[in-house]
């Protein structure tokens, strides 16, 4: 049931929203005379919700639709569009794929970092006169967002209207709020009841000097009620809602239509009121002055913040960490998940390798049967994002999912690029292999190995309490750097339970401050290296924070590297590595042995053997 409702979701993705790409003109022409008709001169269209989701639901991927640069996870972007420019803001992920997806569309890329990268912000001040307006939709941009973008605009005597909702106007068969029933994650799993997530939040709300908060991250809701749905955001389990609690009332904001039987009793059995979506805005109207309501400025929108009657108090950084840090049964129950992946995995590319050289695999044909092997497993309710396929040069485009117009057969020698995951109820994982097929050249090794070696010197790094992944991030860069190269995305993420893929309030990125890491916290490690037009390298490993030991310097930290599959020793290339990356290797590949083997038919044990066979020098 899970997996056929977010397909179905899906399909109506391609088919109903986003299959109209010849169209993108005339969207463009009637956004401007929609403009025009409201006195606004420029308009800032967000890729997001009003809850600041990395992946919206369909209803909120305006954007998407209106631009044609798109993907089934889901894509960073901002436009902008005046009476004679139309510019589309992304991250390097997608610098290769919004060129291309953009062309024909009216609207042209513009770079938010990187070489060469423009600030949207600044954009609109140096190219909007004094006295002009900008509009944009309030409830789809965040308190911290819009009232940087009003004091520039300010500042600059232009003007910003933050009720201007374009998609109401523009969009006549926008998708519909998802509806998909809600279930409860079985509390077994997690290891803490609802009731105890929701007394440590208010623990935090106190300590913040608030005695209220509302919750708008979508995951934050998720969390601290046990309650998951398949099929409001793809590859999420995730819901929409809002959460508001104090000491003495707990109400949950949700479409009536997504409550159950066993949901509603469950809510009901710790204190949960249920009252409708849309009446949150009415509800923060009418609190008592006296209440200090605790909101994210990076989560909550700008549009139900300007309905608040009370006296909000920023911040909610206490409430993300909490998430953050898993307890050792949610520890434990993940690395169930990431067995039971690995046994996919392995299946995965013995099947790959067994078929190649027929020339009859294709990347799209791979999506298929890596998603059916993951789902064979009834504890995978979906894949944790669409599956990044990558043959040869389209490996090199960093977020690629293949279509049926850009799939091609893997045949040949080349480096296939896999980047993957599942949602487990024990845990969502989230892995990448690059393997090469055929005879791999000098250059494909050695820069393969230069990722690798990034990647060992992060995974072995020991560091004091306290510190921030961006304090570590250059450890997985190094050895690119001292060759000229490099790549520009974050070093690694968060990953939820059970919940996003992308988790924080911590990453290894130097582009953010972000929370410092903590003991039980999980993230990834994923350097890489790309050559557009040839091929691209990532290998990507899960690491759990755990204590190393304590000094008079203070607690020191460590990490584990936890997932479960072996890197391709055919790719290694020994002569640039120092042996102590030969022995993390081979001590990496004996674990993953160990644990996999009993879970393996005869054949693949044996196929496990060869793959984690020792590395050495000669």
């Amino acid at each position: 049931m899970f997996f056929q409702t977010s397909l179905n979701l899906r399909l109506h993705l391609k088919a109903k929203t986003f299959s109209m790409e010849k169209k993108n003109l005339e969207y463009l022409r009637l956004l401007r005379e929609t403009m025009k008709s409201h006195g606004i001169d420029a308009v800032v269209v967000s890729g997001t919700d009003p809850h600041q989701s990395e992946l919206p639901p369909a209803h909120w991927r305006g954007r998407e639709w209106l631009t044609g640069f798109w993907s089934e996870n889901g894509t960073n972007g901002t436009a902008v569009v005046t009476a004679d420019k139309a510019l589309c803001w992304t991250d390097s992920r997608y610098f290769i794929q919004a060129t291309d997806q953009l062309k024909g569309t009216g609207f042209s890329m513009m770079k938010e970092n990187g070489p060469d990268a423009v600030d949207l912000i600044d954009w609109l001040v140096e190219n909007l006169n004094s006295g002009q307006t900008v509009g944009i939709d309030g409830m789809t941009f965040s308190i911290a967002y819009a009232q940087r973008l009003e004091q520039e605009l300010t500042d600059n005597d232009i003007k910003l209207n933050d009720k201007f909702p374009i998609f109401d106007y523009i969009y006549p068969d926008r998708p519909q709020r998802p509806k998909n029933k809600l279930f409860v994650h079985d509390e077994k799993i997690v290891g803490e009841s609802a009731d105890s997530k929701i007394r440590r939040i208010m623990t935090e709300v106190k300590a913040e000097l608030a005695n209220a908060v509302l919750l708008s991250a979508l995951d934050d809701i998720a969390w601290a009620t046990n309650i998951r749905t398949a099929g409001d955001i793809n590859f999420s389990p995730i819901f929409v809602a809002y959460l508001y609690l104090d000491d003495s009332r707990r109400v949950l904001f949700v479409d009536e239509e997504k409550l159950t039987g066993e949901v509603t009793d469950f809510l009901a059995n710790y204190n949960v009121e249920i009252m409708p979506y849309d009446s949150v805005a009415d509800f923060v109207k009418t609190l008592p002055k006296e209440t200090r309501l605790l909101i994210d400025p990076e989560t909550t929108s700008r549009g139900l913040y300007d309905a608040i009657g009370c006296t909000p108090v920023f911040g909610g950084a206490g409430i993300a960490r909490l998430k953050s840090v898993k307890s050792d049964s949610m520890i434990a129950n993940f690395e169930t998940a990431l067995e039971k992946d690995g046994v996919a995995l392995t299946k995965f590319f013995m099947m790959v390798e067994k078929e190649h050289p027929s020339g009859k695999l294709t990347e799209v044909e791979l999506g298929k049967r890596l998603r059916a092997l993951r789902l064979a497993d009834p504890t995978c309710v979906d894949e944790s994002f669409a599956p990044i396929i990558g043959w040869n040069e389209h490996g090199a485009i960093i977020h690629y999912e293949a279509t049926e117009e850009t799939d091609v057969a893997i045949e040949g020698d080349g480096l296939l690029l896999v980047d993957s995951g599942g949602q487990y109820v024990f845990g969502t994982t989230d892995i990448t292999r690059t393997v090469a097929l055929g005879t791999p050249t000098d250059e494909q090794r050695h820069d393969f190995t230069l990722v690798l070696k990034g990647n060992i010197a992060l995974s072995m790094a020991k560091f004091p309490e306290g510190t921030r992944g961006g304090q570590l991030d250059v450890l997985a860069r190094q050895f690119l750097w001292n060759e000229g190269k490099a790549y520009f995305h974050g070093t690694g993420h968060g990953v939820g339970f059970f919940i996003n893929c992308h988790e924080g309030p911590q990453s290894i990125c130097t582009r953010r401050r972000h929370a410092p890491l903590e003991v039980g916290m999980i993230n990834s490690n994923e350097p890489g290296f790309y050559l557009e037009g040839k091929y691209g390298i990532r290998t990507e490993n899960l690491l759990v924070v755990e204590p190393w030991k304590t000094t008079e310097f203070g607690p020191f930290l460590q990490f584990r590297t936890v997932t479960l599959f072996p890197i391709d020793l055919s790719l290694i290339d020994t002569s640039i590595m120092t042996d102590d990356e030969i022995k993390w290797v081979n001590d990496y590949h004996n674990m993953v042995r160990d644990r996999l083997t009993p879970l393996l038919s005869p054949e693949e044990a044996e196929w496990m053997k060869d793959k984690t066979r020792t590395l050495s020098r000669s």
